[in-house]
């Protein structure tokens, strides 16, 4: 107490709070523009490709099949493409044909009721069924509904009014092409949300850990909600993965990275297991903290663990085998020691469970790392 009235007087409670707000608005515009920043630089292969796209789409349409005004040329190509996270082969093409199907329609219908207002009434709702029809994609209906409302609004071209289904064409072609000979390197995006599970997977092992061995109910809490938190980054890393090797078949000069992106492929199976068995045993910790005391047995077990699997998360974009020798070594030594006679002998049940639970996990992780599961299964001690 005499330590506390020697000091200066604390500001206003209202300097106080101001001074936080401000602190706190800082801090977001700062977090905004990181992320701004972050959304340029990684917007940068998707513009390229999308200007190519265009260039080339147009210029065919224009000089080549001698279209005056090929919009529909360059309206395919930027509907098609797009700044979309899942930018694999099936996605473009599926989204090429159900956009050519709306312009195609859009032309039918006109030639057949021609213009004017409850036209475009009729054309846009046959136009929307039918796509949704043949995609239950949201999007792709949406585009083809926009696509065909340009075929109602715009004057028929010089040509005759499937010139526009033309341009269409060559739209959903040339998209192709590009999704395939200058692909976005969707590699490092998959790589990113790899990065991205595993550090939440360390931050929710880290909290679960410091809960247990300072008996702290909070800090068990935020490790198990941080868990809870993990699914979308489990989905866009599977997103972002089967993005990638579709797009590694395609391209010529992404063949190569298959065999890793496919043991990349292993290891998100992997992690999303591990993920599952982790919110098991992310709430049977809580419910241990719950009941008090401080438990440095079952700290040091989830300790070991975590560097097993930060060790295993590392080998995400490693080019040979030979990289998950280190994470196997680590989890083998874990493995012979999942008894809870060993590890925690004379405990009670509600601590040795959490020892059965790692068991399974284990076993997963190991297969990530090249064994068969029957061969990491011999690795655990008969319970």
């Amino acid at each position: 107490m005499s330590g506390d009235a020697t000091r200066p007087d604390p500001l206003p409670a209202g300097a106080d709070r101001a001074t936080l707000r401000r602190l706190e608005r800082r801090m977001y515009r700062r977090l905004d523009v990181i992320a701004a920043s972050r959304r340029l630089v990684e917007s940068i292969p998707a513009t390229v490709q999308i200007v190519v796209a265009v260039v080339v789409s147009y210029s065919f349409a224009h000089f080549v099949l001698g279209h005056a005004t090929p919009l529909l040329s360059i309206t395919v190509v930027l509907t098609t493409l797009g700044f979309r996270r899942d930018a694999r082969p099936r996605r473009v093409l599926d989204s090429a044909v159900g956009i050519l199907v709306g312009i195609v329609l859009s032309e039918l219908m006109v030639a057949i009721v021609g213009h004017g207002v409850w036209q475009i009434a009729l054309v846009l709702a046959v136009t929307l069924l039918v796509a949704r029809t043949l995609s239950a994609s949201d999007a792709i209906a949406a585009a083809a509904g926009v696509q065909g409302m340009l075929v109602m609004i715009l004057p028929v071209p010089a040509g005759g009014p499937f010139v526009r289904s033309i341009d269409g064409l060559v739209g959903g072609v040339v998209a192709l092409l590009v999704t395939a000979l200058i692909p976005r390197d969707p590699r490092r995006i998959a790589l990113r949300d790899a990065r991205g599970l595993v550090s939440a997977v360390e931050q929710s092992l880290a909290s679960m850990i410091e809960g247990l061995r300072d008996d702290s109910e909070p800090a068990a809490s935020l490790g198990l909600e941080r868990l809870r938190r993990t699914q979308s980054l489990i989905d866009d890393w599977s997103s972002s993965l089967e993005t990638a090797i579709a797009v590694a078949r395609l391209s010529p000069f992404l063949r190569r990275h298959l065999p890793a992106l496919r043991r990349q492929a292993e290891l998100q199976h992997a992690m999303d297991l591990a993920v599952r068995h982790l919110r098991v045993i992310g709430r049977r910790v809580f419910f241990l903290v719950q009941g008090g005391g401080a438990r440095p047995e079952v700290a040091e077990l989830l300790v070991q663990l975590a560097g097993a699997i930060a060790a295993l998360g590392a080998t995400a974009d490693a080019r040979d085998a030979g990289a998950l020798a280190r994470p196997r070594g680590m989890l083998e030594a874990i493995a012979p020691r999942l008894d809870p006679a060993v590890i925690l002998p004379g405990a009670p049940v509600s601590e040795g469970v959490i020892v059965m639970l790692v068991r399974p996990l284990v076993v997963d992780l190991l297969v990530a790392t090249g064994m068969t599961a029957d061969e990491a299964r011999e690795l655990l001690p008969p319970v």
